[in-house]
């Protein structure tokens, strides 16, 4: 006769009994550029680029990779989390995002055709060349039907809103900004 150990028990039911959604998760990255001269007269910044422009379309391979894991299109994304950081190799005339950026900094992901801005990630006064972590503020959930296919098929540009490090504009710098999220895919 085998004796079957009352410790495993539970944790074979456990197994059998999971009702976790299927998902998949990766980094998406993007890079946008600021110089000097492009600080508004208010001292601000507001740059975007449209997702699936970046290069290798990093955005694409996740849904991509997130529809063949899952078996078909994803049914919800979550922002697990956002890092933003200084390219200083690229970058000229600045070293740290406190010489680029001035107090908290927001992004938020703009749908196609409908102009609805969802919010992405806010980052509280980043410093050093990071990456720098900020707070997921997304959910997609709010959204509308059709605004939910655009979200997932990638039709949105990425918004940086921020104000300027007050030396930033008179700088002759350029700077490389490099946002990444890491997204979540579930059925």
């Amino acid at each position: 006769m085998t004796k079957t150990s009352l410790v495993a028990l539970p944790l074979v039911f456990a197994a059998a009994c999971t009702d976790d959604p299927v998902s998949y998760s990766a980094p998406v990255g993007i890079t946008v550029q600021v110089k000097s001269n492009d600080i508004s007269g208010d001292g601000r910044m507001a740059l975007d680029k449209m997702i699936t422009t970046e290069n290798g379309n990093p955005y694409g391979k996740f849904i991509g990779d997130a529809e063949a894991k899952l078996g078909r299109a994803p049914s919800l994304i979550e922002l697990d989390s956002a890092t933003i950081t200084l390219d200083v190799s690229k970058s000229s005339g600045v070293t740290a995002l406190e010489q680029v950026l001035s107090g908290d900094v927001a992004t938020t992901f703009v749908l196609n055709d409908t102009n609805t801005i969802l919010d992405a990630a806010h980052f509280a006064t980043p410093t050093g060349a990071g990456p720098f972590n900020g707070t997921s503020a997304f959910d997609m959930t709010t959204l509308s039907d059709d605004d939910i296919t655009k979200l997932i098929g990638g039709s949105f540009k990425v918004q940086l809103d921020a104000a300027a490090a007050p030396a930033f504009s008179s700088a002759g710098a350029d700077a490389v900004l490099q946002l990444t999220y890491t997204f979540s895919a579930y059925e």
